[in-house]
C-alpha cells in the first residue's frame, strides 16, 4: 500500500479521500478488507479523526466503503456502476437511431392477485390487483426484446384496452393517466435464452440474452432512488439472502396456489359418478391421500423463495407428513421452507460446492421437517383436523338451518376480505378427507358460485348499459361451466350497494336451505354436476336455484332503479 503524502494545494480531507479511493480502485485494498479503527488510521495518516471521518463518509457515499454496526468499516464488494440521467422508453431509444418501434402483445392478463416478491415490490396487498403485459418489441419489424410488465391496475384502469402494439407504454401512462415515470431500480445480467424466448426473438436457443429487471416509480407517488447496477444478479442467492422467510408464511397464498390440485380432485370425483368411470373413485382416494404432499411443496417453495431445492424439500416433508392430513402437510412444508432457506444461506456462506448445497438444503431440510411432523406433530394435527370436523358436525346437528344461514351470510365477506382461502377452504378439505364432500363445500357452491351466476345473468338480461352485458357473459359461462370465478360478480357488487347486499342475502338464503336439507356437496365442479356429487340431489338443486334466482331478481331490480334514476336526471 502506498504511503499517504500531503500537499498544500487541496483540503486534507479531499487528499485522504483521493488516496483511499485510489487504493480501493487499484485493488490494493481488496473487497471485504476491514479498515483499521479510526484512532489507529488517523494516527497512521497524521490527521485528525474529524478529517478522517469526512473522507470516509465521502467514500461510503460513493459506495466504495460500508459500515457495520459494532464491527467496523469495510471495502465494498466490486461492482460495475453506470449512471443514466433519465429513464428512456424503448420507443425513444429506437427513435434515437432512426427506427420505428412497434410491439406485438404476447400475453395480457387483468386482475392478477399480487403475491410474493411482486406484491412486496409494488407495495400491493392481496386485495389489490395487477395487470400483466408481455410484449415482443420490434424495430422496423425485427424482434429486439421481450418485455414483461406488471403494474398496479388501480393506477390505470382499462390500460389493457389501449393500443399497446403501436404506442409507448410510458407515453400512454403520461398522456392518458397523468403518470410520469421518474425513478427506477435497475439490474442487468446475462441469461441463456429459453426455447420460447429464442423462438420469439428469432435467435438460437444457446444464445445469451441481456436480462434487465427494472422497478420504476412515479414522481407523483414514490421517490425511489435510481441506482442502476450491472452484474448484480437478481437471482436466487441475492433474493434469498435478503428475505425473511417468516414473512413469507401465508396460509391464504398456500391454499390459493394449491387450488388447481383441489379442482383436479373435484373433476375426478365428478367423473367417478359416471357408471362407466366408477373405477376413478380409487384415483380420488389416492389424490386425497396425496393432498398433504401438494400443500407441503407449495408451502416450502413460497416460504423459502427457492425453486428446485424447495420442491425437493417439500416433497420429502410432504410424504412424511401424510399421516397428519392437510394440517400436517402444511406444517411440514412450512418447516421445510424455513430450514431450506436457512441451510441454503449457511452452505453458501461456508462455500460448500453447489451439489452439497442442494443436498443439504433440499434433502436434509425435508427430512428434518418431515420426521418432526411424522413422529411429533402428525397425531396432534390429525386430532386437530378431526376436532374441526366434529365442531362443524355438532354446529350443524344443533341447528342446521342457523348454521347454514350463518355460513351463507359470512362466505362473501370472507372471500372479499381475503380469509376464505386461509380459513374456509382448509375446512372444506378437512371435511372432504373423510366423505368426499362437505357442508361448507355445498354452501360455497350455493352461496358463492350460484349467487355470482345470478348477478352475472341479471346483467346479461337486464344490464344498466350494453357494455356491462359483454363483461357479464364470460363470468356467467365460467360460473356455470366450471363452478369457479365468483370474482365475475365483483364489478357489479362494488358499483351498487343493493347488489352487494343482495349477494350476501342470497347466500344466506342458499346456506339456510343447505342446512334445512342436510346437504353435503362440493365446489369447483361444473354446476350441473354438483347435485350429482351430493348426498341430496333434489335438495341441492333447490338450494342452488334459490341462490341464483334470489340474486338475479335483486340485481335486476337494482339495475332498474339505477336506470330509472338516470332517466329522471336526464329529464
Amino acid at each position: 500500500m502506498e504511503r499517504f503524502e500531503r500537499n498544500d494545494d487541496t483540503p486534507i480531507y479531499k487528499q485522504v479521500y483521493a488516496w483511499m479511493k485510489r487504493n480501493i480502485i487499484t485493488g490494493k485494498w481488496e473487497p471485504g478488507k476491514k479498515l483499521p479503527t479510526e484512532p489507529v488510521l488517523s494516527a497512521d495518516l497524521g490527521i485528525s479523526r474529524q478529517t478522517l471521518r469526512h473522507a470516509l463518509q465521502l467514500l461510503i457515499n460513493d459506495g466504495l466503503l460500508y459500515r457495520q454496526q459494532g464491527r467496523g468499516t469495510f471495502v465494498q464488494q466490486k461492482r460495475s456502476n453506470y449512471q443514466l440521467s433519465y429513464l428512456e422508453s424503448f420507443t425513444e431509444q429506437m427513435q434515437a437511431i432512426g427506427k420505428k418501434a412497434t410491439s406485438k402483445v404476447i400475453e395480457l392478463k387483468t386482475n392478477l392477485i399480487p403475491e410474493g416478491s411482486l406484491a412486496e415490490k409494488l407495495l400491493l396487498s392481496d386485495r389489490e390487483r395487477m395487470l400483466k403485459i408481455v410484449r415482443l418489441r420490434l424495430a422496423d419489424g425485427q424482434p429486439m426484446s421481450l418485455e414483461e410488465v406488471y403494474i398496479d391496475i388501480n393506477l390505470c384502469p382499462n390500460l389493457h384496452k389501449k393500443d399497446l402494439e403501436n404506442q409507448s407504454l410510458y407515453t400512454i401512462l403520461e398522456k392518458e393517466y397523468g403518470l410520469k415515470i421518474k425513478y427506477g431500480d435497475l439490474s442487468l445480467e446475462a441469461r441463456q435464452a429459453t426455447t420460447e424466448q429464442a423462438k420469439l426473438l428469432q435467435i438460437k436457443t444457446s444464445g445469451l440474452l441481456l436480462y434487465m429487471q427494472c422497478l420504476t416509480a412515479l414522481c407523483k407517488y414514490w421517490g425511489i432512488s435510481y441506482r442502476p447496477v450491472i452484474g448484480q444478479s437478481s437471482g436466487k442467492q441475492s433474493d434469498v439472502g435478503g428475505a425473511n422467510p417468516w414473512k413469507n408464511i401465508n396460509l391464504r397464498g398456500i391454499m390459493l396456489a394449491s387450488l388447481p390440485g383441489f379442482i383436479s380432485m373435484a373433476i375426478i370425483l365428478a367423473l367417478s359418478k359416471i357408471p362407466a368411470l366408477s373405477m376413478l373413485g380409487e384415483v380420488f382416494d389416492i389424490m386425497i391421500k396425496a393432498l398433504p404432499v401438494v400443500l407441503a411443496v407449495i408451502a416450502a417453495k413460497q416460504v423459502s423463495n427457492l425453486d428446485e431445492v424447495s420442491i425437493v424439500a417439500g416433497v420429502i416433508a410432504g410424504v412424511l407428513s401424510v399421516d397428519g392430513g392437510i394440517i400436517g402437510g402444511m406444517m411440514g412444508g412450512i418447516g421445510a421452507g424455513l430450514l431450506s432457506h436457512l441451510l441454503f444461506i449457511k452452505c453458501l456462506q461456508w462455500r460448500f460446492p453447489t451439489t452439497t448445497v442442494n443436498i443439504v438444503a433440499g434433502g436434509l431440510s425435508g427430512l428434518v421437517s418431515g420426521l418432526t411432523v411424522y413422529y411429533l406433530i402428525a397425531p396432534f394435527a390429525l386430532q386437530a383436523g378431526e376436532l374441526i370436523k366434529w365442531l362443524i358436525e355438532q354446529a350443524v346437528a344443533f341447528s342446521p338451518i342457523v348454521a347454514g344461514l350463518i355460513a351463507g351470510l359470512m362466505i362473501w365477506p370472507a372471500i372479499i376480505g381475503g380469509v376464505y382461502h386461509a380459513a374456509i377452504l382448509p375446512i372444506v378439505l378437512l371435511e372432504m378427507e373423510r366423505t368426499g364432500n362437505s357442508f361448507l363445500g355445498a354452501v360455497d357452491m350455493v352461496g358463492l358460485v350460484m349467487v355470482s351466476a345470478g348477478i352475472t345473468l341479471a346483467n346479461i338480461v337486464a344490464p344498466r348499459d350494453k357494455g356491462e352485458a359483454a363483461v357479464a357473459i364470460p363470468g356467467f359461462l365460467i360460473n356455470m361451466g366450471f363452478g369457479t370465478f365468483v370474482e365475475a360478480a365483483y364489478p357489479f357488487m362494488f358499483s351498487n350497494k343493493v347488489v352487494f347486499g343482495g349477494a350476501i342475502l342470497s347466500a344466506g338464503v342458499g346456506g339456510m336451505l343447505v342446512g334445512l336439507f342436510g346437504i353435503r356437496g362440493t365446489a369447483y365442479v361444473p354446476s350441473f354436476m354438483a347435485p350429482l356429487l351430493s348426498n341430496n340431489i333434489i335438495g341441492f338443486i333447490i338450494a342452488m336455484a334459490a341462490g341464483l334466482i334470489c340474486s338475479f331478481v335483486i340485481t335486476v331490480a337494482a339495475n332498474k332503479l339505477v336506470g330509472n334514476g338516470q332517466m329522471k336526471k336526464v329529464k
